[in-house]
């Protein structure tokens, strides 16, 4: 299993499509086995969902995302947890063991990604 993790630096971000990076951490029987940091590569209108579904990721985790990047990954079979905060690695860890789920938090409006995930 793929977990990514909308990131900066260290910490979940608040909006996924303007992250730093994405946190990936392969997981097995409930474990995290690797990590890699991969950086964001740009923010276009349905482009994230579709680069990180084609690196195989199951789960996407962020503070909030906007409607249409959610409505690709429910396309392409990608679980999607909103409303997460705190440390990357933890969050994929509390996903694996059943302690985090989504608040459904969607942004609206991208004039105020800097308010999303409230």
């Amino acid at each position: 299993m793929k977990i990514a993790v909308a990131s900066e630096g260290n910490q979940v971000t608040g909006h996924f499509g303007h992250c730093d990076q994405f946190m990936i951490f392969d997981a097995e029987n409930e474990q995290i086995v690797r990590q890699e940091a991969v950086p964001n590569p740009g923010h276009k209108p349905g482009f994230l969902p579709n680069f990180l579904a084609d690196r195989g990721v199951n789960v996407i985790i962020s503070g909030g995302m906007g409607g249409g990047a959610v409505e690709i990954f429910n396309e392409r079979g990608v679980e999607v947890i909103t409303g997460a905060s705190g440390d990357a690695r933890a969050a994929a860890e509390q996903y694996l063991a059943g302690n985090l789920a989504s608040t459904g938090s969607v942004c609206h409006e991208h004039a105020h990604h800097d308010e999303c995930g409230d």
